[in-house]
C-alpha cells in the first residue's frame, strides 16, 4: 500500500521509498521519513493535498505526490 492512500487516523510503518529524484529522497530522509518508521495520516487540506502526518513526536506537511512514492504496512486501521 502507498502513503498517500491512508485515511486520516490510520498508521502505517515506512517499508521503502521509491524515490528516484536523490534531492527529494535526500529531503525526505533527513525529515525522518526512514524504513521501518511509524507514521499516522494526522489531516488532510481541503481538496486533498497537502497531507499532515505524525512521526517521531512531530508533524510534516507533505504533498500527495511525494507521499505516494511511499510503501507502508498498515498498522492501525
Amino acid at each position: 500500500m502507498l502513503l498517500n492512500e491512508l485515511k486520516i487516523g490510520q498508521k502505517a510503518r515506512i517499508l521503502k521509498l521509491n524515490i528516484q529524484d536523490k534531492e527529494t529522497r535526500r529531503h525526505l530522509l533527513d525529515m525522518g521519513l526512514t524504513v521501518g518508521t511509524e507514521v499516522e495520516i494526522y489531516k488532510k487540506a481541503p481538496m486533498g493535498d497537502p497531507v499532515d502526518i505524525r512521526l517521531r513526536d512531530y508533524e510534516l506537511c507533505i504533498s500527495k505526490a511525494n507521499l505516494s512514492q511511499i510503501e507502508v504496512e498498515v498498522i492501525k486501521k
